[in-house]
């Protein structure tokens, strides 16, 4: 038997482990980026505009109407707006503004959420989708009305019952969701008083004419998804107050917008369609400004 030096055998026993390794590490590099490639893409927005200089300051004037009857001091103080408290402004920023007038107060409040996933295989764009479904899905839009040939079918299918009382979904005080019913106005009572005493309806219009659709509903064309929706006060209250929410998802990012008008009389309705749409607009402009 041949006699190996011991030098010469630690020598070839650590060249063979060297190989070895080198071999792995080739093996395991043999498919580079694998990882990367299946990772879902980020968001199309990495950074939140400043909330408090989100709104230009015309529009802002067009909400808060009552800010103009205010010292100049005043009006500045109100326009300057108020930062809502947050953990990670990179994450999620708002501001709210407020005037207050003999005759009416309002208010308007912004928020923006940036949405990150943190699951490689769910994307930020479809993490912000599931964020969103579930503000629509809490906010228990009602169902789309009938056609007006359907208004009289048997109740429970969002007509009219053959006693003339809406069929809408019940609150939780047991009493009927006059939002709910086909074609109703979200500030009318169920038989169509506003409270006024006037008999006209919240949307300018008289009893009985027919309405527009302002009911809660889903936006087509405000974002990628949106939806608004529209609570008043009950009847009775001793200052009725109507809020308007609009919520829009932009690729990773969800706005909140919300626009409430309190009158000073406290049997006087807020003007539904005004808020609605004023609410919507603010809605478009706050989209363009993503875009930027």
């Amino acid at each position: 038997m041949a006699y190996v030096p011991g030098a010469v055998l630690i020598a070839a026993l650590v060249a063979g482990c060297s190989a070895g390794t080198e071999g792995d590490a080739s093996a395991t590099d043999s498919k580079p980026g694998t990882l990367a490639a299946s990772a879902a893409p980020p968001g199309r927005y990495r950074t939140l505009p400043e909330a408090c200089r989100a709104i230009p300051l015309a529009t802002l004037k067009d909400l808060l109407p009552g800010a103009a009857q205010l010292p100049e001091a005043q009006q500045e103080q109100v326009y300057e707006g108020t930062p809502s408290g947050t953990f990670d402004t990179d994450r999620r920023v708002g501001c709210s503004w407020k005037s207050e007038a003999a005759d009416a107060s309002r208010s308007v409040t912004v928020d923006f959420e940036r949405v990150v996933s943190y699951d490689p295989a769910v994307s930020d764009d479809d993490r912000a989708r599931e964020v969103y479904a579930k503000k629509e899905e809490a906010a228990d839009l009602p169902s789309v009305s009938l056609p007006p040939d359907d208004t009289e079918k048997e109740p429970g299918k969002g007509a009219v019952s053959p006693e003339g009382s809406p069929t809408g979904k019940p609150g939780a005080d047991g009493k009927t969701d006059a939002t709910s019913v086909a074609g109703a106005d979200p500030g009318s009572s169920p038989s169509g008083d506003t409270g006024a005493g006037t008999g006209d309806t919240a949307d300018g219009g008289t009893a009985g004419s027919p309405a527009e659709n302002l009911r809660p509903r889903v936006l087509d064309t405000l974002g990628d998804s949106a939806f608004l929706d529209d609570l008043l006060t009950p009847a009775g209250s001793t200052a009725q107050h109507r809020t308007v929410s609009v919520v829009f998802r932009t690729s990773n990012v969800i706005v909140t917008i919300r626009y409430t008008a309190q009158p000073a009389v406290p049997t006087e309705v807020p003007d539904s369609k005004e808020l609605q749409e004023k609410a919507q607009a603010l809605g478009e402009k706050l989209v363009d400004r993503l875009s930027e």
